[in-house]
């Protein structure tokens, strides 16, 4: 059961929480006056500081992975901090959670790698083929996500798995997760409106990705636009080689990889053909809305995100980012899709808002899928739980903006 949140008003798309900013005036005063080291972002200072807790940094580097998939991460961890330092106008609590988030990606990457040294026959797990929900974010993935995952045929990742990829015993991951999503609650209270989410719940793999330091996480909570540029002009082939190698890590502990994993990820259009080879049996479920809709949603949800860690957000720029994203990943995911074969399915918003279960039927009979009674059940009860779920604050609040101007 996800945590319950108390969600106040949202006055504004860059309203700030309370807590937030009490965090920011703390740490601002903290570091002037030298109570606190500030935190750096320099990729020598974050790659030492973190490699320092490894008896043997170059293995721990090197596991499981090819010379180019070592080289990009580096080369990416350059570049994402040189934007971050020349472009993002963080405040402290944003510099605070930047390092945070970028150590963790950094001491993960190192301890899977040495996971994978240790045990290369993880890395040989054969998978199901996965069953792959493409489209914007706020276009009803996540809608879609949460029906397909609720069938007890299939497997789905869950939060604890997505943001503590390497495996822990006596539950200690599920522990970690509560207490994060604890802390950005308190930091973000409107953060489980716009994304509910629980130690034990559906989830993206938006993590897996980020693990590889894919930009799509990053853009939404910063302004490095130069380091966007460079990221989506690059080869993404490193990035879903780790994810791939993630997923047979997960799959493997959870002895669930006979089954088809529903995976979901925005990101996902704009790199088709890099998960696909990964992926080549996997079946689509593409998920559509209409483009105003999608738009006003993601502003809000990245005005949210970035009004917590900058005091300088720009409200057209990051119009004209999502402006840029949606126009971007429609023209990639149409020309990936132009020569595909294998089984796919179209799914519209508005169609799983009119009858999801006939979307539903329709979309099993498209991918060749027996939908089961005790799948049918399932997803009627996902529904019904979903009525009570805080992600409804969030359309309420776009209605309050749209008919505030």
């Amino acid at each position: 059961m996800a945590t319950k949140w108390k969600i106040p008003e949202r006055e504004h798309l860059l309203a700030r929480g309370p807590m937030a900013q009490r965090a920011n005036d703390f740490l601002s005063h903290a570091w002037q006056r030298g109570w606190l080291p500030t935190p750096p972002l320099s990729p020598e200072v974050l790659w030492d500081t973190v490699s320092k807790g490894f008896s043997n940094p170059q293995i721990s580097e090197t596991g499981g992975r090819s010379a180019e998939d070592v080289a990009d991460f580096r080369l990416r961890l350059e570049q994402l901090c040189g934007a971050i330092n020349a472009e993002a106008k963080l405040n402290s609590l944003g510099q605070a959670m930047a390092y945070g988030q970028l150590t963790r990606v950094i001491k993960n990457r190192l301890a899977l790698g040495l996971l994978w040294h240790g045990r290369p026959q993880i890395l040989a797990t054969k998978l199901a083929p996965p069953i792959i929900v493409i489209g914007h974010m706020r276009s009803g993935t996540t809608r879609i996500h949460k029906l397909l995952a609720s069938d007890p045929a299939h497997s789905h990742t869950r939060y604890q798995d997505a943001f503590h990829p390497v495996p822990a015993k006596l539950g200690i991951n599920r522990v970690r997760s509560a207490l994060d999503l604890a802390m950005l609650g308190a930091l973000n209270p409107w953060l489980q409106s716009i994304h509910p989410m629980g130690p034990r719940e559906v989830e993206e793999e938006l993590a897996w990705i980020s693990a590889a330091l894919h930009h799509s996480i990053y853009e939404s909570q910063w302004h490095i636009p130069d380091y966007s540029t460079f990221s989506e002009a690059r080869d993404p082939q490193p990035i879903y080689r780790e994810f791939a190698r993630i997923l047979r890590t997960d799959a493997a502990t959870r002895r669930n990889a006979h089954m088809p994993r529903i995976m979901k990820v925005p990101a996902f259009s704009e790199d088709l053909p890099a998960l696909l080879e990964q992926f080549p049996g996997a079946r689509l479920v593409i998920a559509t809305r209409d483009r105003e809709a999608v738009l006003r949603s993601a502003v809000s949800l990245c005005a949210n995100q970035m009004a917590v860690q900058s005091d300088a957000c720009d409200l057209s720029r990051i119009e004209a980012l999502w402006e840029h994203k949606i126009t971007m990943r429609e023209q990639r995911m149409a020309h990936a899709l132009k020569g595909w074969i294998g089984p796919i399915a179209h799914l519209h918003f508005d169609e799983l808002n009119t009858d999801w279960e006939a979307a539903i039927r329709r979309c099993y009979s498209d991918l060749d899928l027996p939908l089961s009674v005790e799948a049918l059940a399932a997803m009627r009860k996902a529904m019904a739980d979903s009525t009570k779920s805080a992600h409804h604050a969030h359309s309420a609040q776009l209605q309050r903006f749209a008919a505030q101007g």
